[in-house]
């Protein structure tokens, strides 16, 4: 290449440019501006002794350029646009599949905001990218250091405090692309940085380019002007082109100050990287490459250069600790994550591939590299490059735009190839297509190629034709032709960390599980089986599936058959695991610890001290820690977090859960230790005077629903032996009874009930309470609600199940059908909104008092009917009326009697003069329970 003066590289290009801007403006001024401004932005930049290498995301045409160059220069450091906290991971790319992402990852922050957390950011890597082949060169060829020099993963936080992040850096897909899949989520929440992202700015520019490009979207557009032409240039044409896009799009873009200057802030930071690393080692520029995105290649800050006559200075790092990993990726992942077109990043894959074949240019692949079909020799010791005649390359770009575009002929076995395999591919779908249709496929694609002033249908031509014949008017399957041509064309790539790339956990988890005899790194899903009565150390492997269950999102370790609770133990179990499709889950736990026991704990606590945990939360992560962890030392901590929690509420809300997980924590601990645990005896008698000072504002809170005074009812008379043992005093209950004055029906009815427990009200009372509800045709609408508070009470008087089926078979009975009709519905929703828990216990209670076959019905009687000859009502039992019935029953069994008289240390004989036996003295002193046992043995 011959060399050309400084100041007559570019003169016959804007002599160019300056007369078209006269021609197809009004004036020179602003077009002329502009276009002059490009020019001096490319010259500016091949200038510059450190050669700048610009490059776009995942560009077959980068890749293949950055390929050629890195074996034509040898460079000895090559710069590159990345964070920079990022770089010891690079060499792990080795044992993953690739596309995989570079992750920096904080799950507690520190000066940011609460809500942030946790942050993550992300940076895929494809092969078929720039960054790749010069990591790839990099590591592999001796001599050669890499360094990045973009701002960390912290500093991608800090900027984004002032304003809106750089084109580089996104966290929000493009609106107008379809909805993500599975595959599609990969990254998460992160944020996304990648190299090169070159994408107009200002809409109006994107839209003219697609209107006369005769494209759809702009992925379209850039594979057929950029990646096509670009594809075999020189290094030269391709460097200034690039420069000359990156230019183009800059000074085009509209005046966002904020953006701009984080742009701006970006490359002040890398060069300002740069030029210390050079003063530091000495390195020659001659000797360095800096690989950057086009956009930023075309810089015009003060501290551009290595000559640049500023000096950026660069603010610490936050106090948040961050965590570095490799996750999975793919290429739905990286077109979800920077707004591309669906299938753009597998249609640049084959590409790749293709270009590899037409330029014989040998890529760069890490030695050892999983899924590379074959690793490149570790290259040559660098040398210095032999440098140019002058240090300034000639002006390919003039030649570049003059020279029309060039018709690639018509492949038409690549074509026809497409055609039969789309048919083909469609009918494993189900649709029915047929030959006619490969046919049709093929000569549409032809047709919407020429009328795109195209001689050869690209990869978005072909889709849109066999959109256009195949697609019907619904789709008999999962996927639309649309995605089948996307499979077709390469299909959605997903990545893989290999073993020595996971983080300890996640390491510490495979080991663990070897056992079971599965490929965990595969994804897809599973079955593992697991008999721990057959196999003893298979019961390790369920702690940890148990755990992981509980840490990772629902589908990675799915239970199908067996359950943990407490006190209990499986004999088998049958699992679904997809590990290897939630690696990413797996892996970011590994940036929380170094064993799931430990996330998990941490977690634990974390869930428990947080300011917003309630007391049923705090019980949750008592029962987990018991459950998963069998740490007794931990949930002793976290139940004495539960009492202050509790001693601090003035809600309700949470009282069903914290009787539920009480009630299971009690059984377990009555069950498993000697005694109870200090915390649930102090929780125990908080948890009654507490629920007993709140018992009258909850009965006339509007805001109270009736399940969690219910729930409140349940724990006081569930817990009251216990607290009364443990020193709390039955007035307190008492004392909120006398100052509870519901108004709502159903709390009115719960209330009743509460009564009839404490002896308050008998179930005489109770039944002629609600005759005169069903008597009084005003009341009558609000009866359900009624039953509802009756149906709670099943909660805290388990008693009263017969008595609640009586009242609705009352309603049934009495009510007339212009009433009973319309209140039907109600009831039935009533029942199944408010009792869902509870019905079981009411339908058990219904088919033992109903008789249970149909001929039977007509002559049955309703308990509560029978006469008091037939059956002795519940009242009187509950007084003692029925005592002589009780004792000729005790006297007829007498050694029931005297067995019972010992227990509760009795002294007596019997009465031989009488002949029934003087155990009845017995009866007669405890009339009740001599009613209790009639009751007991006539059941029976």
């Amino acid at each position: 290449m011959s060399a050309v003066p400084k100041e007559a590289a570019f003169d016959a290009l804007r002599t160019q440019l300056s007369e078209a801007a006269a021609t197809l403006a009004d004036g020179p001024e602003a077009l002329e501006g502009i276009l002059l401004g490009i020019v001096d932005d490319v010259d500016r930049a091949v200038r510059e002794p450190l050669e700048i290498f610009p490059v776009c995301h995942h560009s077959p045409a980068s890749a293949i350029a950055m390929a050629r160059r890195l074996r034509e220069k040898r460079p000895k450091v090559v710069y590159l646009e990345l964070c920079e906290d990022m770089a010891p991971l690079l060499s792990e790319l080795r044992n993953c599949r690739l596309p995989v992402a570079v992750q920096a990852f904080a799950s507690e922050v520190d000066g940011f905001p609460a809500d942030w957390a946790p942050l993550s950011v992300v940076a895929p890597i494809t092969e078929a990218s720039a960054e790749y082949q010069a990591i790839a060169y990099a590591l592999d060829t001796p001599g050669v250091e890499l360094v990045l020099v973009d701002r960390s993963s912290d500093h991608v936080f800090q900027w984004q405090t002032d304003g809106t992040d750089s084109a580089d850096a996104t966290e929000t897909a493009d609106p107008e692309a379809p909805p993500a899949e599975e595959e599609a989520g990969l990254h998460g929440d992160a944020v996304g940085v990648e190299i090169g992202d070159l994408r107009p700015r200002f809409a109006e520019l994107e839209e003219h380019l697609l209107r006369h490009g005769r494209v759809r979207h702009w992925s379209e557009w850039w594979h057929q002007y950029v990646e096509l032409p670009l594809g075999d240039s020189d290094h030269d044409t391709y460097r200034q082109v690039m420069l000359l896009i990156g230019s183009l799009f800059r000074r085009l873009a509209p005046g966002d100050a904020r953006r701009v200057r984080v742009d701006e802030d970006r490359e002040r930071y890398m060069w300002t990287r740069m030029r210390e690393h050079l003063a530091a080692s000495g390195t020659d520029a001659a000797d360095c490459l800096y690989v950057c995105g086009a956009f930023h290649a075309a810089s015009r800050v003060e501290e551009f250069g290595v000559h640049g006559a500023a000096t950026f200075e660069i603010g610490p790092p936050s106090a948040s600790v961050w965590q570095h990993g490799l996750i999975p990726s793919s290429h739905a992942a990286i077109e979800a994550q920077f707004g591309l077109t669906a299938g753009s990043v597998s249609i640049a894959a084959t590409q790749w591939t293709k270009n590899l074949r037409r330029t014989k240019v040998l890529p760069f692949r890490l030695v050892g590299q999983a899924g590379a079909k074959k690793a490149t020799k570790p290259g040559k010791a660098a040398v210095p490059a032999l440098p140019e005649a002058d240090g300034t390359p000639s002006d390919q770009l003039s030649g570049f735009l003059r020279r029309p575009p060039v018709l690639d002929r018509l492949d038409e076995a690549e074509l026809l190839g497409w055609s039969v395999e789309i048919v083909r591919a469609a009918r494993r779908n189900g649709y029915l297509a047929s030959t006619a249709d490969a046919i049709a496929v093929f000569e549409t694609s032809i047709l919407l190629a020429g009328m795109r002033d195209r001689a050869r249908p690209t990869p978005y031509d072909f889709q849109d034709a066999a959109i256009t014949c195949i697609e019907k008017d619904t789709v008999p399957g999962r996927r639309d032709v649309r995605r089948i041509v996307e499979i077709m064309m390469g299909g959605d790539r997903i990545g893989q960390v290999g073993y020595d790339a996971l983080p300890p956990l996640a390491r510490d988890v495979h080991d663990r599980l070897a056992p079971l005899g599965l490929k965990l790194e595969q994804r897809g899903v599973q079955r593992a089986l697991l008999d721990m009565a057959a196999s003893p150390e298979l019961e390790r492997c369920s702690d940890v599936l148990w755990m992981l269950r509980h840490l990772l999102p629902y589908g990675a370790a799915r239970a199908i058959m067996g359950e943990r609770r407490l006190g209990e133990r499986p004999i088998q179990e049958s699992w679904d695991l997809a590990l290897g499709t939630h690696q990413r889950a797996l892996i970011e736990l590994g940036y929380e610890g170094v064993s799931i026991e430990q996330v998990l704990e941490q977690r634990l606590r974390r869930r428990a001290y947080d300011p917003q945990a309630t007391t049923a939360d705090v019980l949750e992560a008592v029962e987990n820690a018991t459950l998963y962890l069998g740490s007794r030392r931990l949930a002793d901590e976290l139940g004495t977090r539960a009492l202050e929690v509790l001693a601090t509420e003035r809600s309700v809300d949470g009282a069903p859960e914290v009787l539920r997980r009480v009630r299971r924590l009690l059984a377990y601990y009555r069950t498993s230790e000697p005694v109870l645990p200090p915390w649930i005896e102090s929780f125990v008698k908080t948890g009654y005077a507490h629920y007993c000072t709140l018992l009258p504002t909850a009965f006339t809170d509007e805001d109270a629903r009736v399940r969690q005074v219910a729930a409140m009812l349940g724990f006081l008379f569930s817990m009251e032996s216990l607290a009364v043992s443990l020193g709390c005093d039955r007035t307190q209950l008492e004392l909120a009874f006398a100052q509870s004055h519901p108004r709502e029906p159903a709390k009115v009815a719960l209330l009743w009930a509460a009564q009839v427990q404490l002896g308050q009200l008998s179930r005489a009372d109770l039944r002629a309470r609600c005759d005169e509800l069903l008597g009084n045709p005003l009341v009558v609408p609000a009866y359900p609600r009624h039953l509802s508070g009756f149906l709670h009470a099943l909660e805290p008087v388990p008693q009263l199940a017969d008595f609640v089926v009586e009242a609705v078979s009352n309603a049934f009975a009495r009510l007339p059908d212009h009433v009973l009709l319309p209140w039907l519905p109600k009831l039935i929703t009533t029942l199944r909104s408010d009792g869902a828990d509870l019905a079981p216990l009411l339908i058990r209670e219904a088919g033992r008092i109903f008789p249970g076959r149909l001929d039977a019905l007509d002559a049955w009687t309703p308990p509560w009917r029978e006469g008091p000859d037939t059956a002795v009502p519940r009242s009187a039992r509950a007084t003692g009326a029925g005592g002589g019935a009780g004792a000729a029953l005790l006297s007829a069994h007498p050694a029931t009697c005297d067995a019972l008289a010992g227990l509760l240390g009795c002294e007596g004989s019997w009465q031989t003069a009488d002949p029934a036996p003087s155990g009845a003295l017995l009866a007669a002193r405890h009339p009740e329970t001599a009613a209790a046992l009639e009751v007991l043995l006539a059941g029976t």
